[in-house]
């Protein structure tokens, strides 16, 4: 059963959302703030959630959904977004967060079940589609923990594995050391990043006549050019 964590502080809007879906077959936990979701959301992942913008007690549905985009736990966690403020740019900034879809409220609760099961169809498919990343010369799996380089097994420390997993998974895109810390290590701690630059040298060092891939941005950090 797929379990959907509700994040509303309207207490009745809360209620009808969950009875309908629960009536739609899904396991539903209502939180009416943000505190208490995300520490629920260290204990269990969830399949699905939907987040109000608009919350009590200092964490908004804006805030929330950055906080779970740059945790690598809970990054790939489908997000739909409602909000009765309903403006251009509550939704373009939730969108730009990485929000799946976008409810105005009020909306019909036949239709945020049919948005939850699209969203959950959707993501569901772009995870098996993204089980095996590749690029020239190199296939990792995700599901099997491998990395195959020109046909050969490669071994990575889990370290290393996550970093060539996070480059592959974003060609082109350029990384920051701090960025790196917070995805990959699980830290916001932004003092000494030397350990960043250490573990891309040794995946260099593996990867052989690939390492160039691993691009140094100056005074930046680091990104993944195919070649």
């Amino acid at each position: 059963m797929s379990m959907i964590f509700c994040v509303e502080d309207d207490e009745a809007a809360a209620n009808i959302a969950a009875y309908a879906l629960e009536s739609a077959g899904f396991g539903v936990k209502v939180f009416s703030e943000g505190q208490s979701f995300l520490r629920a959301l260290q204990k269990e992942k969830p399949s699905l959630v939907l987040l109000d913008i608009m919350l009590p007690g200092g964490k908004d549905g804006i805030s929330i959904l950055k906080t779970m985009r740059s945790d690598t736990e809970t990054e790939n966690i489908p997000v739909i977004m409602t909000t009765a403020k309903g403006t251009e740019y509550d939704k373009v900034k939730g969108l730009d967060l990485g929000a799946d879809d976008y409810l105005v409220k009020p909306f019909g609760m036949l239709e945020m079940v049919s948005r939850v099961r699209a969203v959950l169809r959707r993501t569901e498919k772009k995870h098996t589609e993204a089980e095996t990343l590749s690029v020239p010369g190199i296939i990792l799996n995700r599901t099997n923990h491998t990395v195959m380089v020109d046909g050969n097994p490669l071994e990575l420390t889990l370290k290393e594995f996550s970093l060539l997993e996070l480059f592959m998974a974003h060609p082109g895109r350029v990384f920051d050391r701090e960025t790196l810390l917070t995805k990959i290590w699980n830290t916001d701690y932004a003092g000494d990043t030397r350990t960043v630059d250490v573990h891309i040298g040794t995946l260099r060092t593996k990867l052989g006549k690939y390492a160039g891939m691993i691009e140094t941005v100056r005074g930046i950090g680091y990104r993944l050019e195919a070649v």
